[in-house]
């Protein structure tokens, strides 16, 4: 797999060819002013700044002397430009003109290459970019490393990415930090972790609680959770299989934090991290567990089942328990949970759920700055009714089929207690359709806005 190391180049290690964004009204000036050869080629390609339209200015040879490209449109994707990189010819380029967002640009041409093709020959685009003025080059590349990282583990097929493969990432991660690392198992799962023994009971992939830690005992706590139900067949109340294609992308939760835990490792920022992942597969068998079936949580309270396909929040549940006991500054999970989030926001907008007014502000407005928006939902307790049952503490189904984004939100919560801000956020993990820098498939959603705000909060 290609690094972004390798797509963004220090300036000055090769030729580059210069690339001039010109905005619709200033191309009359700019064709005046030009030389015969430019004027010729914009002739003969009908080029006239239209956004992102593209001009090569060939030299005496017929290679590619410059690159003019028409200015985005003023609404545009922020990685619009950076989309540049599928379309040019191999070469080495350089933006030849200030622009604003040069730190957005870069990481657009860096994630518009990313290819997943393990498993069948393609051809690698090298399209190089010389790092632009201004630009942090290790910042941007460690941004673009981990959003392949995570795209690598969600577009893996789930016969690839069970719970041991999950976890054999994890100690990649935490080896190369010196991450104190650990994993529950076996009986002691079942004991100490009932609800992620239950759901991962049916599979011939043991479940596991994944769980490490890095940094000084002193610094503020930054926990994360991530969901890792590495395929999810619904368990006894079976998906359709259309509804199952996309299933390996169930762990997203789970790649989504370790590529987060990687930024803020990489940064060295001065907070104590935890990160939990419950890795298990939601199979069918013999002893998988029922509708109607009830179990006591880590915490102690106890669940009724109301559908075995709601099985995310009854893995994050104890590991939020886990999380909650040694009162972090701040807890965040993160899980492709609820399809009523999608049919709310849409793919491309995760929701997020806070009591913290404060945390909330500055999360939106830091997601749209580096693009990559999160938006608010939220915590309403008065659905709470929904998920109250005769027979147990809580159901893990909402009654109705109504706000199921919101319920699963406050089934969460409730596991919950002593951290001191804590925020929920229901992903999809997954591009349906490409977008500038979004190329289909698995994809990483809210670890730059997370990142960029421990940045703000703890950085140096």
């Amino acid at each position: 797999m290609r690094k972004a190391d390798d797509i963004l180049i220090e300036k000055g290690r090769s030729k580059a060819t210069g690339i001039t964004v010109v905005s619709k009204a200033q191309w009359p000036e700019f064709v005046r002013k030009s030389d015969q050869r430019t004027r010729a080629a914009a002739k003969s390609q009908s080029f006239e700044a239209a956004p992102l339209t593209i001009l090569l200015v060939p030299d005496a040879n017929g290679a590619v002397k410059d690159v003019v490209v028409g200015a985005a449109a003023a609404d545009a994707e922020p990685f619009a430009l950076g989309s540049l990189a599928s379309k040019l010819p191999p070469g080495h380029y350089a933006f030849s003109s200030g622009l604003k967002s040069m730190e957005l640009v870069a990481l657009g041409w860096c994630l518009e290459l990313y290819k997943y093709d393990p498993y069948r020959k393609t051809n690698v685009r090298n399209v190089t970019l010389e790092t632009p003025k201004g630009v942090d080059r290790r910042a941007v590349c460690a941004l673009a490393n981990a959003h392949f990282d995570v795209r690598d583990m969600v577009n893996a097929p789930a016969n690839l990415m069970g719970p041991a493969e999950i976890e054999h990432a994890a100690k990649i991660v935490a080896a190369k930090y010196k991450a104190r690392f650990s994993v529950v198992r076996g009986a002691k799962l079942k004991r100490e972790f009932p609800m992620i023994h239950v759901v991962g009971a049916a599979s011939t992939r043991a479940p596991r609680l994944i769980d490490f830690s890095w940094g000084r005992a002193r610094d503020p706590k930054i926990t994360l959770v991530g969901k890792g139900v590495c395929f999810d067949t619904g368990g006894l109340d079976i998906k359709p299989s259309s509804n199952m294609l996309l299933m390996k992308k169930d762990m997203g939760g789970a790649a989504n934090v370790l590529g987060l835990a990687q930024l803020i490792m990489d940064a060295k920022l001065p907070v104590r991290l935890r990160v939990l992942i419950p890795a298990v597969e939601n199979a069918i068998a013999g002893d998988a567990f029922r509708p109607g079936d009830v179990f006591k949580t880590r915490k102690g309270l106890t669940v009724e089942i109301g559908n075995t396909d709601a099985e995310g929040r009854l893995i994050l549940c104890d590991a939020l328990a886990l999380a909650d006991e040694e009162s972090p500054d701040l807890l965040i999970d993160m899980a492709t949970l609820t399809g009523a989030a999608r049919v709310a926001l849409g793919p491309d907008l995760p929701p997020f759920f806070t009591d913290d007014d404060q945390l909330a502000e500055e999360l939106t407005a830091i997601g749209f700055a580096q693009n990559d928006p999160v938006w608010r939902l939220p915590l309403w307790r008065p659905y709470h009714a929904m998920i109250e049952t005769p027979i147990a503490d809580i159901n893990n189904a909402g009654a109705g089929g109504f706000a199921g984004a919101i319920t699963a939100a406050l089934f969460l919560r409730r596991f919950v207690a002593k951290a001191k801000a804590y925020a929920h956020f229901d992903i999809f993990s997954w591009v349906p359709t490409p977008k500038p820098g979004r190329p289909k498939g698995g994809e990483a959603q809210a670890i730059r806005a997370i990142f960029a705000l421990l940045q703000k909060r703890y950085g140096k």
